[in-house]
């Protein structure tokens, strides 16, 4: 039997069809800001809409302070009386979130002080606040603007607040033998140059001096690692692998506190061995390592370089990754991740150097 299309029950089929289509609406997939569980940055966004950020520009005589949106802005001597009187007037703000960029050190006593007082505080690296700036259309710069800029910048980036490193002594120290052997090198080297034997005789005696001064460091460091049960213990554990030395080992509990507590990709990115892309359209770049701390970097790179005559497992991988016709500079880089992420993986289980570290355990490093 054949259905004729102009019959009275297909017409009256389609019809019903055509009336249902038309009363129900189109569903319609939730757009920005449509839906009911707002996630990642829009939330956190959300969460903190009513916390004051609170920008400080620091240069070595001034504290320059500024609110985002808010037009108020101060000016404070960057020293013990001047922080003080910063510290009182930021209390007046709460919640508050003071948000500062590292400039070399000199943010370092207002760190601490907001630290002391319980005030939330966040350093930032400079680079990303001036990007920031320009981003913005803000090219101009002063003292004033910059604590708007920055002010505006923990509003939009909301960077997580980090209480002051009770490592600071130990890093400064670690800085201080790093100038002092500095100073010997540049006075050996003026060494070689000097003619006169009275200018002989003088530089030989600072770098006497210079050399005494070193030893004076080297046995206060052992001293305050010494007195700090955590350092003890950390500085134990490194320097149990081959290749990293006492120095190596003082230098990384100091330079770098998060080792054991991040996983293998964290630990590489803040290291500064992490291969980025740098990929765009067809074009396929090549890998690079930029960013991550530039001291832990220069640390490593030497701990490294030892590392692939003395450690077992690392002279393996390198000679590895060569034979397989990798530049030696690669290959050494490829070394510095695998010896973080091993190193990482033993203040993680508190467990000293094994010689049974396999890539299974760790990831994989190259």
């Amino acid at each position: 039997m054949r259905w004729q299309a102009d019959s009275p029950w297909v017409l009256k089929t389609v019809e019903s069809k055509v009336a249902t289509s038309r009363k129900k609406k189109p569903e319609q997939l939730p757009g920005p800001g449509m839906s009911p569980y707002q996630q990642g940055r829009a939330r956190r966004r959300k969460l903190n809409k009513d916390k004051t950020y609170v920008g400080v520009d620091v240069s070595k005589e001034n504290l320059d302070i500024a609110i985002a949106r808010s037009d108020s802005k101060w000016r404070f001597n960057n020293n013990p009386g001047g922080i003080k009187r910063a510290i009182e007037m930021i209390k007046g703000v709460t919640p508050v979130l003071v948000v500062f960029e590292a400039t070399g050190g000199l943010e370092l006593s207002l760190w601490s002080a907001l630290t002391e007082a319980g005030i939330d505080a966040a350093p930032t690296n400079p680079r990303q606040v001036r990007d920031f700036a320009r981003a913005k259309g803000r090219l101009a710069k002063t003292d004033t603007i910059d604590a708007q800029v920055i002010a505006q910048y923990g509003q939009a980036m909301q960077p997580r607040p980090q209480p002051f490193p009770d490592t600071q002594e130990l890093k400064e120290m670690i800085a201080r033998r790093s100038q002092l052997i500095e100073m010997i090198t540049a006075e050996k080297n003026r060494l070689k140059a000097a003619r006169r034997k009275r200018i002989q005789e003088d530089i030989k005696a600072n770098i006497e001096w210079l050399k005494s001064r070193l030893d004076g460091v080297d046995k206060d460091l052992r001293q305050a690692i010494k007195a700090n049960p955590e350092w003890q213990e950390k500085f134990e554990l490194l320097n149990s692998a081959p290749g990293i030395g006492n120095v190596t080992a003082a230098a990384l509990v100091s330079e770098f506190p998060e080792l054991g507590t991040l996983n293998r990709h964290q630990v590489a990115a803040l290291g500064g061995v992490a291969p980025l892309n740098r990929d765009s359209g067809m074009m396929r770049g090549k890998r690079t390592v930029w960013g991550g701390r530039a001291r832990v970097r220069s640390i490593l790179y030497m701990a490294t370089l030892v590392a692939t005559r003395r450690n077992s497992i690392i002279k393996a991988f390198y000679q590895r990754l060569c034979a397989a016709g990798k530049p030696k500079k690669v290959a050494l880089i490829a070394c510095m991740r695998k010896l973080l992420i091993i190193l990482n993986s033993m203040l993680k289980h508190k467990t000293p150097w094994r010689y049974t570290y396999s890539s299974a355990s760790i990831g994989p490093c190259h």
